[in-house]
């Protein structure tokens, strides 16, 4: 049994670790294309991988992820015209965040972190927390942590990984870091002979709607994943893991609570 995750255990146990202060982390993605060689859920399965790697080193709980998320932008991951790619309505996203952190608060959860997975869910998914905060009130005594785990790779890891430069976060959906994370995390999904050979997309500094679908290459990769390894995702993974585990530590003073096993 995976003894971090909600949805392995029962609810007997999850009452008590909850009552012992456990942080409850909970992973946001999205079901999404991301190229002819990634699967459709690689943002939901990134971050909740890495949120059971950090609810390990804390002794925390992994809920069940979100993995739907808000529509596909055709900079930063192709666009809404790919086959797969199911997302929805920013208001329909902050109300599912909304009513999750809003149960967990009912469950008596006192340390939450939303771990982002998904490039366009990063406002929606404020609304959603702001929101249930001001539900349940200034003394509900409920600390809420978003992020999102690209932001913790540190720049020496980034220099190494791209010595000719980093082309940007926008522009790695799909490419080197997600390739590589997943390589390290989830190897036999990953479909190295179907890696699109192109360059990175060039977008304008604006947007047009109707959306401008041949602005998006054909493969829905926007910057080649070309020399992307296992290694390098062993890289990322251990920038994103003490990242996240030291802020959490840090933002709700873990050091004075007393971890319980399971009994």
């Amino acid at each position: 049994m995976n003894n971090v995750r909600m949805d392995n255990i029962s609810w007997v146990d999850y009452e008590r670790r909850v009552q012992s202060g456990a942080v409850v982390m909970l992973p946001i993605g999205a079901t999404e294309q991301h190229g002819p060689h990634l699967p459709l859920g690689t943002d939901a399965l990134l971050a909740s991988a890495i949120s059971e790697d950090v609810a390990r080193a804390i002794d925390g709980i992994v809920a069940p992820a979100l993995s739907y998320g808000y529509k596909s932008q055709p900079k930063c991951g192709g666009g809404q015209h790919f086959c797969g790619t199911t997302s929805v309505d920013g208001a329909t996203l902050s109300a599912m965040v909304r009513d999750a952190v809003r149960e967990f608060h009912r469950h008596g959860v006192k340390r939450l972190v939303l771990v982002i997975g998904h490039y366009e869910n990063q406002w929606f998914v404020t609304e959603g927390i702001e929101l249930a905060l001001r539900d349940i009130g200034p003394e509900s005594g409920l600390q809420v942590m978003r992020l999102e785990h690209w932001e913790f790779v540190k720049s020496p890891t980034l220099d190494r990984i791209f010595p000719d430069g980093f082309p940007g976060i926008a522009l790695e959906h799909a490419s080197v870091i997600e390739t590589s994370m997943m390589l390290h995390y989830f190897p036999n999904l990953v479909c190295l002979d179907q890696i699109p050979d192109h360059g990175p997309a060039q977008f304008p500094v604006y947007d047009m709607y109707p959306t401008r679908t041949e602005w998006v290459p054909a493969s829905g990769v926007l910057s080649s994943a070309r020399g992307s390894s296992a290694q390098k995702g062993q890289w990322l993974v251990n920038d994103v893991i003490s990242g996240i585990a030291e802020a959490v530590r840090f933002e709700f003073a873990l050091d004075s609570i007393q971890p319980l096993g399971c009994e």
